[in-house]
């Protein structure tokens, strides 16, 4: 078995490159915005020029980065890059507690490191200008509203994680692909409303980028990427649990 120190390596490595590349890819749409329409402030700019084509291109980002994560270290970590994810598979017994710490810390602290990289890459517009590619509730979006749009969507990616990667009778060779196919297509739908996280270390690391580096502090909103992701995933792994007691065994 790999010892856990590698296994947290390969979480941090690959949380790390989900942020650089997907959040990165908000960062870099709301500079171009910008350059076209001088003044965009960050929280409108995605979708105001290039309306759902510029979700879709995000979404693709983000869902190929993850792809190629998995496909790259699954067979070391299981390549969670998700403290949803995680807590998940803890709570439904699949993932014993001392490790889901260590996989946590491993998750933001590699978020905050490749937020970082993209900040040192890009320059400073991409903390001014892109917010490092921070989720927040878009405008007439409450609270309450940004929490739901969260936990529906980590719900429907829990979902397929629990039947492309935790199912022993899935089909081999396709969890990669599927589960970042869902996330970009969550993106792509719900990315107006709270900018579709599903994933509290994806939004850490660019909020904290942003903090660190004189950008938005942006921390009030932080708890909706901590219910939401959590309560939709936890909920989606019962919920298959459920529905496959009979037929899908642990």
């Amino acid at each position: 078995m790999v010892s856990l120190a590698k296994r947290c390596c390969a979480e941090m490595l690959g949380t790390g490159l989900l942020v650089y590349f997907g959040a990165g890819a908000a960062a870099i749409t709301l500079m171009i915005a910008h350059g076209t329409n001088p003044g965009t402030p960050f929280n409108i700019g995605i979708g105001a020029l290039g309306g759902l084509a510029d979700w879709f291109a995000i979404g693709m980002a983000f869902a190929i980065v993850i792809a190629g994560a998995i496909y790259a270290l699954g067979n070391i970590s299981g390549a969670h890059l998700n403290p949803a994810v995680s807590i998940a598979l803890w709570a439904t017994r699949r993932f014993p507690a001392g490790d889901t710490g260590a996989y946590i810390i491993s998750q933001f602290i590699g978020a905050a490191i490749g937020s970082l990289l993209f900040a040192a890459s890009a320059g400073m517009d991409a903390v001014t200008i892109g917010g490092l590619g921070a989720t927040t509730p878009f405008p007439g979006i409450g609270y309450g509203q940004a929490i739901l749009a969260e936990f529906i969507g980590t719900f429907l990616l829990m979902l397929v994680i629990m039947g492309v990667a935790v199912n022993s009778k899935a089909p081999p060779g396709f969890a990669g692909l599927v589960i970042g196919l869902t996330v970009g297509g969550v993106i792509t739908t719900t990315g107006n409303i709270a900018g579709a996280s599903l994933n509290t270390a994806r939004t850490f690391g660019p909020f904290l980028g942003d903090w660190l580096l004189a950008g938005t502090n942006l921390w009030m909103y932080f708890p909706i990427y901590v219910i939401g992701p959590v309560l939709g995933a936890v909920a989606a792994a019962f919920v298959y649990d459920y529905i496959h007691a009979e037929s899908d065994p642990r």
